[in-house]
């Protein structure tokens, strides 16, 4: 046999092995996937590492010119969420599924119990002022996360995302991603609830 030969003749067990190793990852990629679409988990649901703990301390300018019944909106104070029960929404106007969720928030604004907090990401003023103008402003403060940065310390993953913040300050729960109607009645409310008591 030459020493050609030799090289033409690739080994009969490495051959073997890449033909079968895409196939065993995509079968235990399958095996992942269906383990996860059968556990009946909701994905929607991301825990968050701020339940439990005190709400962040990043105070946020208020968006220049944004006025609610005639009078200037304050900046975001996570100081001022002691002693009141608030949701903090994080919003932004270029966000669509934040139009979407939008009336439900004028609607949660009409319960006194709580104060509804925004917290505007990654927007320019002129768009914000637009959104809330054209829509309505459910929020009794906003603050202006230009950079990003009181996101990053909230742990938020996108927008929209809803915090609930108790009397103590402490965060009790989180939503990401748009309100709905099931979500406020089945998950919302009741930690509203047990936050008020």
């Amino acid at each position: 046999m030459s020493g050609q030969e030799r090289l033409e003749k690739p080994p009969a067990k490495r051959n073997s092995l890449f033909v079968f190793l895409p196939l065993a990852v995509f079968i235990g990629l399958a095996a992942i996937f269906a383990f996860q679409l059968a556990s009946g988990r909701d994905e929607s649901v991301i825990p968050s590492a701020l339940i439990g703990k005190p709400a962040p301390t990043l105070s946020l300018p208020a968006i220049n010119g944004l006025r609610k019944n005639g009078q200037p909106v304050a900046g975001l104070d996570p100081a001022s969420f002691k002693g009141e029960v608030t949701l903090l929404n994080v919003f932004g106007s270029w966000c669509v599924p934040c139009r979407v969720e939008h009336p439900l928030l004028m609607q949660l604004a009409q319960d006194k119990r709580f104060r509804l907090a925004g917290l505007n990401y990654k927007d320019k003023t002129e768009n914000a002022l637009g959104f809330l103008n054209d829509l309505g402003n459910p929020y009794a403060m906003v603050g202006a996360d230009t950079n990003g940065r009181a996101a990053i310390e909230w742990g938020v993953y996108g927008v929209p995302e809803t915090f609930l913040v108790g009397r103590d300050g402490i965060v009790a729960y989180k939503h990401v991603g748009p309100l709905t109607e099931a979500s406020i009645r089945d998950d919302l409310m009741p930690a509203i609830e047990a936050a008020l008591k």
